[in-house]
């Protein structure tokens, strides 16, 4: 019988990840292939190609593929933002400019700091007359010859792409909507973003920022993802920063949704996995060659926020929580002008990548280090990509000499400096969020992720790191665990005491109707189609908000109490108080409602593994010097040849063909039922 294929395609910024399953048999291929990032799309392909030959089957057997993409986030990062411009209301011509007060890391550190240009200099920002009060009540009619004068200003200067925000839209999309009209007749080659679509909720800034990143990434994600529908006969769906998938015809609406696209499968792939062995509150660490991706799960979902920020500029869309830093195995070892050691976060890539790669790269890498030090193979991909050790050590002792050490001193040096930056990403996610973070056992995963799992159990307290059964592919195969969503907001500022209930069931009523219309657009039948509510509240003269589920049903006095009680524990658990008893004082008040429509798909199930014969040494191939506290004969083993409940004691090296697990002494790891590594810290006696 021919196979039906569904395969996950993640493109990072060093090796592309392709997973497929079977879909009638459930047997899964997984494999890798270098990025190209010249062109994402020739990887893409070749990464197709490659999990296609592995599972003896053509393009002909595709039923659909689900890719993770950095297009929209590396645009972001490198600020290839050119031709964009912005359209205003009359008088806030200079709200980017303005912007917020805060300044990173505090004033306290922050003395000589400047702002950075605005995504929109000045000079490209017009106003149209017209304006709304915050309930949407017009005050002023729309201008359209003051619109139609923009509109022809922008195209005679050959801008194309066009974000418009007016004033308390997110009230009214009226005048926005005429805005696209007459940029439509004046000037009908523009690309053009509405903030009453890409973003309906309050605050002026935070809602133009948004609205211009998804038009300046727009016609760049337009044009990658109808080359990637063009390459494989089968539905496409790109994965988004809120942990859903979408179809490309859908995304290419709303390309923003995509900027944490990668980054988002790892964790949902971690949590799916960490789910079927019972650890449903666990920290994921997705280590690639760029960078290290730290997200929490709590409950078996990763954390949500809208504070998020790509580069320089703040994203308010539903994105999984998550931090990155510099930190991959591509980061570049350098000394600073006062002559101390840093790692990251600029990155060899993948061209020319470290210099063991052999492609060119002229400076010292993490992965050097551990190449020097003996802590990974001599080659890569099983054997597909041969690492050049001597021009690794040449490069570490080069390093070291600069210092005063020896190359087996700089190289661990190297490492150690790695692993504080993960260890600093993971209290970042936890400890400022309120969490004790040696509650929560780490799921390690990506190329270079279960590399210093080790060291970072040793930094944190961490009770336990899990490394899945193929790590380095874990974020395509996250794509397959993952659900159709889409979200929707509106802006609803009323007193809890004074709340209009109907009103609040009309807005409810609205967004998933919104909801439902879009997942029938993506093939979900209403039986297939679930909803989940959130409200955003806050005690009346706070600034922010805080994010609560709210009930099905009918929107009456007990949903109402409900969200209410809600609010309160939630803002208990993150500030250490609440005014649960005192709402004369301290009255609750209702901000932003949000539906999220979603459309489930088929999972992959997880395999449990029979048990083996106890005798882990079947998986053994031979011994290498390592250096961990020291250089040592250490054994190494095959992965794929270890069975459940077989222990290993440290030290000893696991290699498989997307990672490797160097297991310092004191350490211990047992595989377990679906044949993940679980690492402990040895008792001692």
């Amino acid at each position: 019988m021919a196979r039906r294929l569904r395969i996950g395609i993640d493109t990072g910024g060093t090796f592309t990840d392709v997973v497929a399953i079977d879909e009638d048999t459930g047997e899964l291929f997984t494999t890798k292939t270098p990025s190209t990032p010249a062109d994402p799309a020739e990887g893409f392909a070749d990464a197709a190609r490659k999990v296609l030959r592995l599972a003896g089957a053509d393009a002909s057997a595709l039923t659909a593929v689900s890719h993770g993409t950095t297009v929209a986030t590396n645009q972001l990062l490198e600020d290839r933002l050119d031709d964009l411009g912005f359209i205003t209301t009359e008088g806030f011509e200079f709200l980017l400019e303005i912007a917020r007060q805060s300044v990173p890391d505090g004033y306290g550190n922050s003395y000589f700091w400047v702002k950075p240009p605005r995504i929109v200099p000045v000079h490209r920002v017009r106003t149209v007359g017209g304006r709304l009060d915050h309930t949407g009540a017009e005050l002023r009619p729309f201008d359209e010859e003051s619109a139609a004068a923009a509109a022809r200003w922008f195209r005679d200067r050959g801008i194309r792409a066009i974000g418009v925000c007016f004033l308390h839209s997110y009230a009214n999309p009226a005048h926005e909507l005429r805005m696209r009209e007459v940029l439509a007749r004046e000037h009908p080659e523009a690309v053009v973003s509405l903030s009453c679509e890409v973003l309906r909720e309050y605050r002026e800034y935070e809602r133009s920022v948004t609205t211009l990143v998804d038009a300046a990434v727009k016609p760049t994600m337009s044009r990658y993802l109808a080359r990637l529908s063009g390459l494989l006969p089968a539905p496409l769906r790109v994965m988004k920063s809120n942990g859903g998938v979408l179809s490309a015809e859908e995304v290419v609406h709303q390309p923003i949704t995509t900027v944490l696209s990668g980054p988002a499968a790892g964790a949902l792939g971690a949590a799916y996995v960490a789910a079927a062995e019972g650890r449903r509150s666990v920290v994921t660490l997705d280590g690639g060659g760029t960078s290290t991706d730290v997200a929490v799960v709590l409950d078996g979902e990763p954390t949500l926020t809208t504070e998020g920020a790509v580069g320089r500029h703040p994203v308010k869309i539903p994105m999984i929580d998550i931090v990155t830093v510099g930190a991959g195995g591509g980061s570049i070892a350098w000394i600073s002008p006062e002559g101390t050691l840093k790692v990251g976060p600029r990155s060899a890539g993948a061209d020319p990548g470290p210099l063991c790669y052999g492609r060119g790269g002229t400076e010292p890498t993490v992965t050097d280090a551990h190449a020097a030090l003996g802590r990974i193979p001599p080659h890569l991909l099983g054997g597909e990509i041969p690492l050049d050790v001597a021009a690794a050590r040449a490069g570490v002792e080069a390093l070291g000499a600069e210092l005063g050490l020896s190359g087996d001193r700089a190289a661990a040096g190297v490492l150690e400096i790695s692993a504080w930056n993960q260890a600093n990403a993971i209290r970042r996610i936890t400890v400022e969020r309120g969490l004790d973070v040696r509650d929560f056992p780490l799921v390690a995963f990506g190329g270079s992720g279960p590399l210093l799992a080790c060291r970072l159990l040793d930094l944190l307290g961490l009770p336990a790191a899990v490394i899945p059964a193929d790590p380095g592919s874990l974020s395509a195969f996250g794509l397959l665990t993952v659900d159709v969503k889409n979200d929707y907001v509106r802006t609803h500022v009323a007193r809890d005491a004074e709340v209009d209930l109907s009103a609040l069931g009309a807005v409810y009523a609205e967004l998933e109707g919104r909801a439902a219309d879009a997942l029938e657009r993506e093939g979900f039948p209403p039986e297939r189609q679930r909803f989940a509510r959130s409200a955003d509240l806050r005690y009346h003269g706070q600034a922010f908000e805080v994010r609560v589920a709210a009930p099905d049903g009918p929107v009456d006095d007990a949903f109402r109490a409900e969200v209410v009680r809600r609010f309160h524990d939630a803002h208990e658990a993150l500030y250490g108080y609440c005014y649960r008893g005192d709402p004369g004082r301290h009255p609750v008040e209702w901000v932003n409602l949000r539906v999220s429509g979603i459309g489930p798909i088929t999972r992959p199930r997880l395999r449990e593994r029979p048990p083996g014969d106890g005798n882990p040494e079947r998986a053994r191939t031979g011994v290498r010097d390592v250096y961990f506290e020291g250089w040592a004969r250490t054994p190494v083993y095959r992965r794929d040849r270890l069975a459940r409940d077989d222990v290993l004691h440290g030290p000893a090296v696991i290699e498989e063909f997307g990672s490797t697990v160097p297991l310092h002494p004191g350490y211990q790891a047992r595989v377990d039922a679906h044949g993940n590594l679980v690492i402990t810290k040895e008792e001692t006696p």
